[in-house]
């Protein structure tokens, strides 16, 4: 016989059930209004204000004017930006490849910057201009030469052809590049002269430049110790020394033409 339960019996029970779902449902909200009043509060107190800004990868230009391009500035609060917006801020300076800002806790900013790289300086005739991986020219004062020199490439389509050819050379051989001129009286293909750092010419085309350069090491490991001249890479590859193309040398030496393999 099936056991008959009393409404009556239950009625506590139930009664206990539903008052600790109320208290639960009141426990929750109460944990949400006082978490949106302790934002609420913290937002409009100085304790959410900025306190600190780093910023990490400054070569071409010093912090401060980072700072100022992110229009960030101590004391502000730490709601009143957005992240990625202030990244694609500096992103849109011409010489910034990559920027990622991060909010640090509750009151502190960090910035990391990638700039593009120094490849070398636009001679100008009485100064000089940095040129970055970009072929962007940096319009600021240089002091200092410490880079490969680039003579006729004032047109921005000729540094980027000279820039695309510079970064698929060996860094090795990047390294002797002391000057790299362009020969502005040929129309039919862009002729340059590379001075080296270790005292040899090179005449090439900068199209091929690249291609050619990369056998560089090569060419002066057949050279004798102390021998020095001009490298045409036009065509092929061919050494001939300063005496043999500019008629001084020590004398008696001899003139001498080599075709590298």
């Amino acid at each position: 016989m099936d056991k008959v339960i009393d409404i009556e019996e239950r009625i506590p029970t139930l009664r206990e059930r539903r008052k600790k779902r109320t208290n639960r449902k009141f426990v929750a909200l109460l944990f949400i209004f006082l978490t949106l009043l302790a934002v609420l509060l913290y937002s409009q107190s100085k304790y959410s204000e900025i306190r600190a800004i780093t910023i990490e990868g400054t070569v071409l230009f010093d912090q401060e004017s980072y700072q100022e391009a992110s229009e960030l500035n101590i004391g502000d609060s730490m709601w009143s930006f957005d992240a990625g917006a202030v990244s694609q801020q500096l992103e849109s300076l011409e010489w910034v490849e990559e920027a990622s800002v991060k909010k640090k806790w509750l009151t502190g900013v960090e910035i990391n910057l990638k700039e593009y790289v120094q490849m070398g300086y636009l001679d100008n005739g009485n100064s000089y201009q940095v040129v970055l991986s970009n072929s962007l020219a940096l319009d600021q004062p240089v002091t200092t030469v410490d880079g490969p020199i680039y003579s006729n490439f004032e047109k921005e389509e000729k540094r980027e052809k000279l820039i695309d050819q510079l970064t698929q050379i060996d860094s090795e051989v990047l390294q002797l590049i002391s000057q790299v001129i362009l020969d502005p009286e040929e129309k039919d293909a862009d002729y340059v002269t590379l001075y080296m750092n270790d005292g040899n010419e090179i005449r090439g085309i900068l199209s091929t430049l690249a291609e050619k350069m990369n056998y560089y090491p090569s060419v002066i490991a057949q050279l004798k110790e102390g021998q020095q001249g001009v490298i045409d890479m036009e065509v092929g590859i061919f050494f001939r020394s300063y005496a043999d193309v500019y008629g001084f040398a020590k004398e008696g030496a001899e003139d001498e033409a080599t075709e590298a393999e």
